[in-house]
């Protein structure tokens, strides 16, 4: 069984039910989500032992998020408790031509107070087969980038393979800061993981003739960014996400993975999405499984994207599909017919 280690922050979701609006609702759903934690929970699903490492209040809120990444079969032993509170986000999932909305509410977090003498990395890192984070743990500052950079020299000393998802987010760090600290991250990362934006984000690195708004996408282009990435970081394997926009409950979905020398391209999925927040993290699961497993680049690229296409289809972060699932979807059993 590979061993997984995960590193970032856990936050509370809040969401009308259904498709209703923040200003309209008398009721919140409260669960639990984080870029990190969520890929965590897919690699335990898909039965590898997968441990989330992060900074928690020392109170009853603190606790609900270390019952709900036990609840999944997550290691929480690297889960450290203390600090002031437990990062929220409100989010409002989109209907037709109204777009998702997330709010956040995390400023002064437990985990953003975090201190880099608090991770003993040695330990949290021991046994580890492969360690990932994302750009949004550096992004919430304080630290965090030397805390990320702390824990990547030691996986570098180790062995241990990392992925990052650069996950660019405009509400907490501008481009040029992403691209500084990002800069210095990334040359220790094996497999890069980004969307139709984040390179153009963070490095300013594009794809020729596509219109992510239009859901126009070039494969040269894509192709172009991730051989940009390689040389100029070195990264083994770059995996991009490719969505075509149709509404915010219709999309075209697709990913493509570049080894260095040749890019493979999964089949497109068109989903009727019931829930996209978390679509990213669960492809990021999907590949680190099938690249643990030894499987070569297209059924590697093949899985991550099926995973992804299944987890916009269930309510909340979390993708909860197991293995035979994704392989089914991935072979081609897509008709959603009932399973008796």
């Amino acid at each position: 069984m590979k061993r997984i280690v995960t590193f970032g922050e856990i936050m509370m979701r809040l969401n009308p039910p259904g498709y209703g609006r923040l200003v309209q609702s008398g009721t919140l759903e409260a669960t639990y989500a984080g870029a990190e934690a969520n890929v965590a929970v897919s690699l335990s699903n898909y039965g590898n032992d997968a441990a989330f490492v992060t900074k928690v209040p020392d109170h009853e809120v603190g606790q609900c998020a270390v019952n709900e990444m036990r609840r999944y079969g997550v290691d929480t032993s690297g889960m450290l408790r203390g600090g002031p509170r437990l990062g929220v986000y409100f989010c409002e999932k989109g209907a037709s031509q109204r777009g998702s909305k997330v709010i956040y509410d995390r400023a002064g977090s437990s985990i953003t107070l975090a201190k880099r003498e608090e991770f003993d990395w040695d330990r949290l890192l021991d046994g580890a087969d492969w360690f990932h984070f994302t750009g949004i743990t550096p992004a919430l500052g304080g630290e965090l980038p030397e805390i990320c950079l702390d824990a990547l020299k030691k996986c570098r000393e180790k062995g241990i393979a990392v992925s990052c998802d650069l996950n660019y987010r405009g509400k907490l760090w501008t481009r040029e800061k992403a691209g500084e600290v990002m800069g210095r991250l990334v040359p220790y990362v094996d497999v890069c993981i980004a969307n139709e934006e984040d390179a153009a984000d963070v490095f300013g690195i594009r794809a020729a003739d596509t219109d992510v708004a239009s859901g126009k996408l070039n494969k040269e282009g894509y192709i172009s960014v991730a051989r940009q990435i390689v040389e100029r970081f070195g990264c083994k394997k770059v995996a991009i996400t490719l969505r075509g926009s149709i509404s915010a409950n219709d999309n075209n979905w697709a990913g493509m993975l570049y080894d260095g020398e040749n890019a493979y391209f999964s089949k497109n999925y068109l989903i009727h999405i019931v829930d996209r927040v978390g679509g990213g993290d669960s492809f990021g699961g999907g590949l680190i499984h099938a690249l643990l497993k030894g499987w070569d680049c297209r059924q590697a690229i093949e899985f991550a994207v099926a995973a992804s296409c299944l987890k916009q289809t269930i309510e909340h972060d979390f993708n909860l599909v197991s293995e035979k699932e994704v392989l089914a979807l991935a072979g081609g059993n897509a008709t959603g017919r009932v399973q008796r």
